[in-house]
């Protein structure tokens, strides 16, 4: 049935929605590090010894508990996957093309998703290995680590 708008006028918008986010004890540890001392910590299982980054509170295989484990990972490693984002829209973090990459740190047995800064997105490949530049203003989230460019 076909709706009749002549009682309903309407306006085509965005409407912004102000909002707080929790990030939880784990992940806002991880970020007042990256913020306040440019560190990357992760958590690392007693039981498994598997370091997770971005840190989590529960092991996936053991589930033991692990926010009492802090370990610091190295701000370099290698990329394992990554695709080119090649489309604008809006709040993206850089202007297109760029890459979103998996990237395993040095010390850790879990990739972490983040951008790749590059002249050429041609450039990037797996097996890359990349460090962290981190950003001169904090932010407040995981874009404390601005971007990784080519070692």
């Amino acid at each position: 049935m076909a709706h009749d708008n002549k009682y309903a006028y309407t306006i085509e918008g965005k409407m912004a929605l102000p909002y707080q986010y929790f990030a939880g004890a784990t992940s806002s540890k991880f970020i007042v590090a990256l913020r306040d001392e440019k560190k990357i910590l992760a958590v690392q299982g007693k039981q498994s010894g598997l370091t997770y980054v971005p840190p989590r509170q529960v092991c996936d295989r053991t589930f033991e508990h692990l926010e009492d484990n802090w370990v610091e990972v190295k701000d370099t490693g290698v990329v394992t996957n990554f695709t080119v984002i090649r489309y604008e829209e809006p709040y993206q973090p850089m202007k297109p093309p760029f890459v979103i990459a998996l990237i395993k740190l040095d010390g850790a047995d879990t990739p972490i998703a983040h951008l790749v800064s590059c002249d050429d997105v041609g450039d990037v490949a797996i097996g890359m290995r990349v460090k962290a530049v981190f950003a001169e203003e904090a932010v407040n989230t995981i874009l404390e680590i601005q971007h990784f460019v080519a070692e």
